[in-house]
């Protein structure tokens, strides 16, 4: 059986927290795109694990496999790796021939470029940690694949070809010396070749590199079952996210086949979690109509016009939520629940389930808002348009609640569903009636022991 975990909103949903719920029964957790400006964070017994690219798995001691959709920076992975030996866990982690590997070369291009675009208000707002530029070579047939380190002649080859393409940009699209650079090492052959030579006899050494597809194909013929996990979320998908404010890669459900080599009826036949936070937040710019507050340099022009007249209560979810970027730090911009949003994303997903997060971060609250529907020009629309300028303009039409007191966590989660609160239930099941999609799971704290399960989703 599969299991496939998608971030419903913007990323930052709880989704490794999840995974690790319902990852006692997977035997393969898969990561199936993106790469380690992915945070997330889990927590067991009452130690907090934040990975950016190992998967989430890990910490039950599931295998993990990083799926040929996923960019690899091989310092990143070595680096967990080594950090959770030492926290006394042992992870299996296997990486996917055909996934791309981040190169040094990537993350100076990628910080040389959105500094550029910032000069003249067009940055993403990436982490620069080379993940557009990786993807960018892979669709431009000029990439380092995971394989290529294990054969020294074929990557010789590779970096002969791209790095003195790599230098000609630095110095004649972006008018600077190489020399000049932090890491001028970044686009030398020779450095290179030397530094991924030695990342792909740790690959083999510790014979981490598989055929991913004929792998979880084994593993189906086994009878074992398999959670895809998502980076990021639907919105910032490359094809159906607000565009150009998007990864570069499709944290959807489809990516979940073609990000690691099965069917897609493999990933359709199993159950597709729509993970979805109480609340909304973003990290980095674009249009988020259901704003309460801003955030200095990410909420367009928030810089000009200061304070909003919600920025009490932005705040007072930030800090209750901990809504703080697991691998930058970054104050993530703060918003009510976006159902058109949602819309969009059960569309596009098929999600058979929700996980619901962060409920507890609302507790206390006399009030609770949904943006029900937008309106673009005198029109109601029920979903979000397809491209961000025509998203920019809409307004969001806010439906209210009335909040629900503050719980026991621990308590709430041993004792079911029916133990939160009576507005909290309304509010998730208004969710569940809007999506089509049964509540398959509250997340009421931090904790593995502080989520509702309502539904077991490998049954």
């Amino acid at each position: 059986m599969t299991v496939t975990i998608v971030g419903a909103q913007l990323g930052d949903e709880g989704k490794g927290g999840i995974v690790d719920v319902y990852g006692e029964a997977a035997d393969v957790v898969v990561r199936y795109q993106g790469g380690d400006n992915a945070g997330h964070t889990v927590v067991h017994e009452g130690e907090t694990y934040k990975l950016s690219l190992t998967p989430s798995g890990a910490i039950r001691g599931k295998q993990g496999i990083l799926g040929n959709g996923c960019v690899v920076n091989p310092n990143t992975l070595f680096d967990e790796i080594d950090a959770l030996r030492e926290r006394g866990l042992d992870p299996d982690v296997r990486v996917a021939e055909r996934a791309h590997v981040i190169l040094p070369y990537h993350r100076v291009l990628d910080g040389i470029e959105e500094r550029a675009k910032s000069e003249s208000d067009d940055e993403i707002g990436t982490t620069g940690r080379g993940i557009g530029p990786t993807y960018e070579d892979k669709a431009g047939r000029r990439g380092v694949r995971v394989g290529d380190l294990l054969a020294p002649e074929v990557l010789r080859n590779r970096l002969e070809r791209v790095i003195p393409q790599k230098r000609a940009i630095v110095a004649e699209v972006f008018d600077i010396d190489v020399d000049d650079l932090d890491r001028p090492e970044a686009f030398d052959v020779d450095a290179m070749y030397e530094q991924a030579r030695a990342y792909g006899e740790r690959l083999a050494e510790e014979d981490m590199v598989v055929n991913a597809s004929a792998f979880l194909a084994d593993a189906r013929e086994a009878g074992q079952n398999i959670m895809f996990e998502g980076a990021q979320g639907t919105i910032i998908d490359i094809d159906h996210g607000n565009y150009p404010f998007v990864t570069s890669s499709n944290p959807t459900a489809g990516g979940a086949a073609v990000g690691s080599g099965v069917s897609p009826g493999v990933v359709g036949s199993g159950e597709i979690v729509g993970i979805v936070k109480g609340y909304l937040t973003r990290v980095g710019s674009g249009p988020m109509p259901t704003e309460l507050g801003g955030v200095v340099g990410d909420t367009p022009g928030y810089d000009e016009q200061g304070a909003g007249e919600n920025e009490e209560l932005a705040t007072h979810i930030r800090e209750e939520g901990g809504e703080y970027g697991t691998v930058t730090g970054r104050p993530r911009r703060v918003g009510w629940l976006d159902l058109p949003m949602l819309r969009h994303s059960a569309r596009v997903n098929g999600f058979t389930g929700l996980a619901v997060n962060h409920i507890d971060t609302l507790a206390g609250l006399d009030e609770v808002k949904v943006g029900y529907s937008y309106t673009l020009d005198g029109e109601e629309l029920m979903t979000m348009p397809a491209t961000t300028e025509k998203w920019a303009r809409c307004e969001a039409n806010l439906r209210t609640f009335d909040g629900w007191p503050a719980f026991d966590a621990a308590t709430v989660a041993e004792e079911g569903y029916e133990a939160l609160p009576e507005n909290a239930r309304e509010y998730l099941e208004f969710l569940s009636d809007e999506l089509d999609a049964p509540i398959f799971c509250v997340g009421v704290g931090p904790g593995r022991g502080e989520t509702v399960v309502v539904e077991d989703v490998w049954e």
